[in-house]
């Protein structure tokens, strides 16, 4: 079992990088992701809301940068790139060491999970659509909502898996 200081996520240190990191972010993107996904493309529609095609916006970005953008580039990236090594990199590399060392961890981690989130929404629907040719936050539609609701998600989940990984 690993203590506190072995873990890759714990304190204000950059995660080390071994096979347990690996594991502990493919593990923890993927079953966010999964919650991300269920929210944007089953539960929201069912509610009434948005849906969300986040491999749309994948595509629209590899397209803007002149790169293939299939359906299966768009899955990919979403997925792949995004969902299993892009986000939990920046949650364990870049956020959350900052957040520490700034804040110490005002509310645990699910404080901190959930304004990661945050960000998360901000860098995609306020930056990524730009980049993508897009209006500025998809022109605050309904899909700019569920998108929140889905990032936050994904910060929280994500972070809660790390944390059940990590105590079990």
């Amino acid at each position: 079992m690993a203590t506190s200081s072995d873990t890759p996520h714990q304190g204000a240190n950059l995660p080390t990088l071994s096979i347990q990191t690996l594991g502990l972010m493919f593990i923890s993107g993927f079953v966010a992701t999964i919650a991300f996904d269920l929210w944007g493309q089953v539960i929201s529609p069912s509610l009434g809301f948005a849906n969300l095609s986040p491999h749309g916006l994948a595509r629209s970005l590899l397209g803007s940068l002149g790169l293939p953008n299939g359906n299966f580039a768009g899955y990919f990236v979403h997925f792949y790139l995004v969902g299993l090594i892009g986000y939990p990199v920046g949650w364990l590399c870049i956020f959350r060491p900052v957040w520490m060392r700034v804040l110490g961890n005002p509310g645990g981690w699910l404080v901190g999970s959930a304004a990661y989130g945050f960000g998360l929404w901000i860098f995609a629907i306020g930056g990524i659509t730009m980049i993508a040719g897009l209006p500025f936050f998809l022109n605050f539609t309904g899909i700019t909502w569920v998108a929140l609701v889905g990032h936050v998600l994904y910060g929280i989940v994500m972070v809660a898996t790390m944390q059940a990984i990590d105590h079990d």
